[in-house]
């Protein structure tokens, strides 16, 4: 039986169970925050003799209560085991004394969950400790869509931030500033964190959502057959196996239980197991959604992940402490923007991450079974609180940077300055991940003048001018530009956060 996150962190677990199959780590956009696994090899830690200086995180909101569409679709699954006369057994034994996990309709519904606070909470306090960009009693802002479940994370993430030190008397330190930007308008164009609504002539995600159908149906009905034997009068259906697997996730981080992940344990067992089993494909259904509806599978997806990418390319070429001519808004070091799920994959499509394999077949995704040696999964990327982050690392000259060394220092002296290079590092849910063709620095980073020549002619090309490709010539303050974190815009709110 699968534990749940609480009870795998309060005990000590053989090797053997702490490595099992864990479906939240399969859930795509339903699964409570992970780090991602490194899928290029590539150490976690900071390379040796380099340090951070300067890092932009785009990341979505903490875990929520669903959306009312999807709990219209638990109310169903509810209504339909409560209004039935039935006998269940085994895995599905509990369904008749099942509550959906939501106690206040009118409020829950699409709203930051208590485990999406303190995801980003922790966030702030990771980053903190971190990096160690920011001095105490400094003041930080952040970038954040409107709507309420993004501001709430970025408060939370703020106040994880600011917790190191107490500085209630000091009212002007400490402090974070929060930049709502308009969410989801089609009068911001580019210099938005959901470009895509700003965007006439980018798909509606019907693309992905019908792919991801399709795939559904080969592998729901199989489910619901095997889940059937355990139940004598009432009879499961393809949706309901759809709602149920959606469930296993969100009710994880709502309230804990795990027991709709315990309902599908049995598929981890087949025989060929990386064939037939059935959690497997319904990440892959997600996985469908997101590639194909803001992914690489998209034709105008690099398109809206372009200006975001470009905009740090600029910063990072600037280096921390500085802003671009005529901008009113020095960023800080850590570049924090919080945004929705399908935001994410527009950036990996920008940056040109996950969309090429060696291995032939793998791109574009099939629409017909999962291939194994693909990069593009969409539980390493657009979990709750997932995160897509750029870091800018400052590394020792010299090719024994990272040897041992004799360091002599005389009484009263400053610390010896050492000449240093700038790196660029990409992170996926803290999973390092490799610039296609851009490996040379430490750690297999990228040096900084190769990536920002990377981003301006090969990945500009592959984008293509946003207004252009957008339909907007002629629209009146059309922009393809990422201006906000640098320029200040005149229908953005400023949202104070402080620990008092």
């Amino acid at each position: 039986m699968y534990l749940s996150r609480g009870l795998l962190a309060a005990v000590s677990l053989p090797a053997v169970l702490c490595s099992s199959f864990n479906p939240l780590h399969h859930s795509g956009g339903s699964s409570p925050y992970f780090d991602a696994p490194s899928q290029d090899g590539i150490s976690i830690d900071t390379p040796a003799g380099c340090v951070v200086d300067q890092a932009a995180y785009i990341l979505r909101h903490g875990s929520r209560y669903p959306e009312p569409g999807s709990f219209t679709g638990w109310q169903q699954l509810f209504a339909k085991f409560q209004n039935s006369t039935y006998t269940a057994k085994g895995p599905l034994a509990f369904i008749p004394s099942w509550v959906p996990p939501v106690d206040d309709i009118p409020h829950e519904p699409l709203f930051l969950s208590s485990t999406g606070a303190l995801e980003a909470f922790a966030l702030g306090v990771d980053l903190r400790k971190r990096y160690q960009l920011t001095k105490g009693g400094d003041n930080i802002t952040i970038w954040s869509a409107g709507q309420q479940r993004v501001v709430d994370t970025s408060t939370y993430f703020a106040r994880g931030y600011l917790s190191q030190g107490n500085y209630l008397t000091e009212t002007s330190a400490n402090r974070a500033t929060i930049i709502a930007l308009p969410d989801s308008v089609n009068f911001t164009f580019a210099n938005s964190l959901t470009p895509s609504t700003g965007c006439p002539l980018y798909p509606t995600g019907d693309t992905g959502s019908a792919t991801s159908t399709a795939f559904r149906a080969s592998y729901q009905n199989t489910i619901a057959k095997r889940l059937n034997k355990f139940l004598d009068g009432l009879v499961l259906n393809a949706t309901d196996i759809g709602v149920m697997q959606d469930l296993c996730g969100f009710q994880d981080e709502i309230d804990g239980d795990t027991r709709f992940c315990d309902v599908f344990e049995g598929e981890w067992y087949l025989p060929n197991a990386q064939r037939n089993n059935q959690w497997l494909d319904y990440e892959y259904a997600l996985d469908l959604n997101y590639y194909y509806g803001s992914g690489p599978g998209n034709p105008f997806s690099a398109t809206n992940g372009f200006p975001w990418v470009k905009a740090i390319s600029d910063l990072f070429v600037l280096g921390p402490g500085k802003t671009v001519p005529g901008g009113n808004i020095i960023p800080p070091p850590l570049i924090m923007g919080f945004t929705h799920d399908n935001n994410l994959p527009p950036v990996i499509s920008a940056l040109g991450l996950w969309n090429t394999s060696s291995t032939r077949g793998v791109y574009p995704l099939s629409k017909k079974a999962p291939n194994p040696a693909r990069k593009f999964r969409s539980s390493y990327l657009v979990a709750f609180r997932g995160y897509v982050a750029l870091e800018r690392l400052a590394c020792a000259t010299g090719h024994d940077a990272s040897a041992p060394q004799s360091v002599h220092h005389v009484a009263g002296a400053p610390p010896p300055k050492v000449s240093t290079s700038s790196f660029v590092r990409v992170r996926v849910d803290r999973a390092p991940v490799a610039i296609p063709g851009c490996t040379s620095g430490p750690g297999s980073t990228c040096p900084l003048k190769q990536f920002t020549e990377y981003v301006d002619t090969t990945r500009a090309k592959a984008a293509g001018d946003f207004v252009q490709r957008c339909g907007l010539q002629g629209v009146k303050n059309a922009t393809g530009v990422a201006s906000f974190l640098t320029v200040l815009p005149s229908d953005s709110q400023e949202i104070l956060v402080g620990l008092d």
